[in-house]
């Protein structure tokens, strides 16, 4: 890897694992155990495509309700998965950059994890939270990071506006409550990761921007938590520019680490791996160009997936490595390319500004 802003890579269990499905097809591969995944993120440690991970809780391990506190039980599966994981893991040399609640896939979280309008359904989540967090502090997680999973709405005649942001609110300052409380001593922050829809019609907190309002507005820790925005993905699904985002986290310093993936602009969440697909080119590098103008130095973890038709059927593992291979790559042509480009000389015009910086670029 290039010298540059970034001082670890990092290859998410999420992305690793993903089967390839889609609202309108099926799995196209074979779904990995999480012990099998981490064997394919150790192997990319030591080719030296990343340095770091990061997954969900349920990546990981399941979770059942009725045993909120299986991973401190030694006679429970889950303890006993937990510590195959941080073997295979620690051996590799493999860091693990965030620990992140899964409040979106079980069902009873349909109607929102935090913010669902059931007291007992946001206890439930609180708990699940718990549990991750103590997971994060077994694997020495550097982050712990609150994905707006199902909170939000599609009706707002039925959303109570007058509660909403007080239960999460409530929700993420007991996170930082029970990291205090626990000695959890590994974070070294927590970050909010926005998004404007997908899985709901509308999420709480649709962008950086709301998110860092939030952040400043109503939480205990302020300088605590950050953002990690996904770019391209998340706001350029709402027309947003990925370069505005970091310069505008960096500027309040929120910007804790950088998800990374490729978008189609106002489409849904494509989740492209880098610099793949028919645009994002410029907006990517002159993202970098601006996190190494501004000093950033951070963490850039991948949140992307391999195109579904470059799924393996007949081999679930191949493909995936390859996978990693590339997203390695891309990252590293961006910086390159990012490195290429010269502070303009004063007094040329804009355009002539931009055209010299795309010269400079590709090397013309």
């Amino acid at each position: 890897m290039s010298t540059s802003c970034v001082t670890l890579r990092s290859m998410p269990f999420w992305c690793v694992g993903n089967p390839l499905s889609d609202p309108f097809g099926g799995p196209v591969m074979e779904k990995l155990d999480s012990a099998g995944i981490a064997k394919i993120i150790a192997s990319a440690r030591k080719e030296g495509l990343i340095e770091a991970t990061s997954y969900h809780d349920d990546d990981l391990v399941p979770w059942n309700p009725d045993a909120p506190e299986d991973d401190l039980d030694p006679k429970s599966p889950v303890y006993r998965k937990l510590r195959i994981l941080k073997e295979i893991l620690d051996e590799a040399g493999v860091e693990v950059n965030a620990s992140i609640c899964n409040l979106h896939g079980h069902p009873m979280f349909r109607d929102g994890g935090l913010c669902n309008p059931e007291p007992v359904i946001r206890a439930l989540a609180a708990k699940k939270v718990e549990r991750t967090l103590r997971i994060g502090q077994f694997f020495g997680a550097k982050y712990y990071v609150y994905w707006v999973a199902r909170d939000g709405f599609e009706v707002p005649v039925v959303t109570e506006w007058n509660k909403v942001y007080e239960w999460l609110a409530d929700g993420l300052n007991h996170v930082t409550g029970y990291i205090r409380a626990n000695g959890m001593a590994n974070y070294l922050g927590a970050t909010v990761e926005p998004k404007p829809n997908e899985p709901r019609g509308h999420m709480f907190l649709p962008t950086s921007g709301h998110a860092v309002g939030f952040i400043l507005g109503k939480l205990r820790e302020k300088d605590f938590w950050g953002v990690n925005p996904e770019l391209l993905q998340h706001e350029s699904m709402c027309l947003m520019n990925a370069v505005m985002t970091v310069a505008y986290l960096c500027s309040l310093n929120k910007l804790k680490f950088l998800h990374f993936g490729s978008q189609i602009k106002a489409q849904f969440d494509n989740d492209f791996p880098p610099l793949i697909g028919p645009e994002g080119l410029k907006e990517t590098v002159f993202l970098f160009k601006a996190l190494q103008d501004l000093g950033w130095k951070g963490v850039v973890e991948f949140d992307c997936h391999m195109l579904r038709a470059e799924g393996t059927p007949g081999d679930p593992h191949e493909s995936r490595r390859q996978f990693i291979r590339n997203c390695s790559e891309a990252l590293d042509i961006a910086l390159r390319l990012a490195a290429r480009i010269k502070t303009p000389e004063k007094g040329i015009s804009p355009s002539a500004a931009d055209l010299q910086s795309i010269r400079e670029m590709c090397a013309l």
